[in-house]
């Protein structure tokens, strides 16, 4: 994915009141601990250390900054010492970046055996870090909090995972969705705001008819699918089946012919991801299966059925997953038989295959739903382990993500006549405690699965976009 090379910017409060000396101490100290945090190989983006903060305007004209610096993905803040929590207000109101509140101590223990009051004095985040917090609580900020020790791994780990999801809040506003026709008709859940998806999300939503794809589509060279098919011989597996080796590979080819023409047009109008609709594919051949596939690979967001919630929504959480095992998902089929239950994950055919467990095989079958050809699909079996399973709904009040973690076994059997990708989960609370409380919340069968992302992730990210969170735990 093609993700800017961010970085956050770190500060350390304090003041006056302790003399030159200790302002000096206050700055070394902070500077180790960024160097440090840079040199442990756990932060996925730099940290800068933009100097110690003593004033009001001080603080107010850097958080300025940090919000007109398009590199700049956030802030983070330690209390070295006390530092009054007036100075913070003006700036803190001002800055429009994830902010990260770093409660931790140069020194992991207490020095029995040599301490004054000069390294009281020095070491006061035990009470820095209260009264700082306490002025984000009453300016309702909801930044985060990491607190331990700076050297811990785990601690380490929370704020990597923080930096991938202020990463993805920032690249939210950069979120552009193409439909290719509207949502399917008659169906409620897919529906939704465009433009208060815009003002809270950061995404465009735009419509373009399937007409213009179109052209781009019969666009593409035969050399340029020439190289794509050796490319995808090269990936997965070619099964032929009991296709005709010319039907086989027209079908192939075609959607490789669709996988180019659709990158293509996003990659000029600057679309990020797209949805289709199996109900408008006028000058198609046939509907984008694997091309679909193979654009969710390439880190594109998809949403099916003209479901723009989900293209975006696997967009953001790609980005914050690095594209990493996350996909597209749909609840399909259940297993009730107590001591089996689960959910049978799958689609028509777009099934990711950044969480294939094996290895991707190109198949051919005849898809009755569109009334088109036989499209060529990656088929697969996904993973197994931890997940979380999330989607995007529209009410009245605005959007609302609900969500739950999910753990992903394989199916107990082979599905010969299943012609396409399929992922097993039930989840964590049980499946009816799950479901029930899904469907009461007001969750849609359209889902983003990730392997790569924690909970406490998802209500960040949506915390910092001021989007309510429905975490079923």
């Amino acid at each position: 994915m093609d993700i800017k090379n961010y970085e956050f910017w770190f500060v350390t409060g304090s003041q006056f009141l302790y003399g030159e000396e200790q302002l000096k101490s206050v700055a070394a100290d902070a500077e180790d601990i960024v160097n440090k945090l840079n040199e442990s190989g756990k932060l996925p983006y730099k940290v800068v250390f933009k100097g110690v903060m003593t004033t009001a305007e001080g603080i107010t004209k850097f958080m300025k900054e940090a919000n007109y610096n398009d590199n700049v993905a956030g802030v983070m803040t330690w209390m070295h010492t006390f530092s009054p929590a007036k100075n913070w207000i003006r700036g803190t109101k001002l800055l429009q970046k994830p902010l990260l509140h770093l409660a931790t101590q140069y020194l992991n223990k207490i020095p029995y055996d040599t301490i004054d009051f000069d390294y009281m004095n020095l070491n006061q985040s035990a009470h820095g870090d209260r009264e700082y917090a306490y002025i984000n609580a009453r300016l309702q900020k909801h930044n985060k909090i990491v607190y331990g020790f700076w050297g811990d791994e785990e601690v380490q780990e929370e704020i990597a995972d923080w930096q991938n999801v202020a990463v993805a809040y920032n690249e939210s506003f950069n979120i552009k969705i193409v439909r290719f026709g509207d949502t399917m008709r008659n169906v409620a859940v897919t529906e939704g705001d465009k433009v208060e998806a815009q003002m809270f999300l950061g995404w465009t939503v735009d419509y373009w008819p399937v007409s213009d794809l179109v052209e781009y589509v019969n666009g593409i060279s035969e050399d340029e699918i020439d190289a794509a098919y050796k490319d995808l011989a090269s990936r997965y597996e070619m099964v032929q089946g009991d296709n005709t080796k010319e039907h086989y590979e027209h079908s192939v080819r075609y959607q490789l012919r669709e996988y180019l023409g659709l990158k293509k047009f996003m990659d000029e109008k600057g679309y990020t991801g797209f949805t289709t609709n199996f109900e408008d594919l006028h000058g198609l051949e046939e509907l984008p299966g694997l091309a679909a596939q193979l654009l969710m690979r390439d880190g594109y967001g998809f949403g099916a059925e003209g479901d723009w919630k989900s293209a975006g929504m696997d967009r953001l959480l790609k980005i914050a997953a690095d594209n990493v095992a996350t996909a597209f998902m749909e609840d399909y089929t259940l297993d009730l038989r107590p001591g089996h239950q689960a959910i049978l994950g799958s689609h028509m055919l777009e099934v990711d295959p950044t969480i294939a467990s094996d290895k991707p095989r190109v198949e051919v079958h005849p898809l009755d739903i569109g009334g088109k050809d036989d499209p060529a699909r990656l088929v697969f079996t996904g993973r197994e382990g931890k997940a979380v399973d999330v989607t995007l709904s529209y009410f009245n009040d605005g959007y609302k993500v609900i969500g739950y973690s999910v753990d992903c076994h394989k199916p107990e059997a082979e599905t010969p006549h299943l012609p396409v990708a399929k992922q097993l989960w039930t989840p964590t609370v049980g499946l009816k405690e799950g479901a029930e409380r899904w469907m009461h919340a007001g969750g849609g069968h359209h889902t983003i699965l990730s392997f790569s992302l924690k909970p406490q992730q998802i209500k960040d990210l949506f915390g910092m976009l001021d989007v309510k969170v429905d975490f079923i735990e």
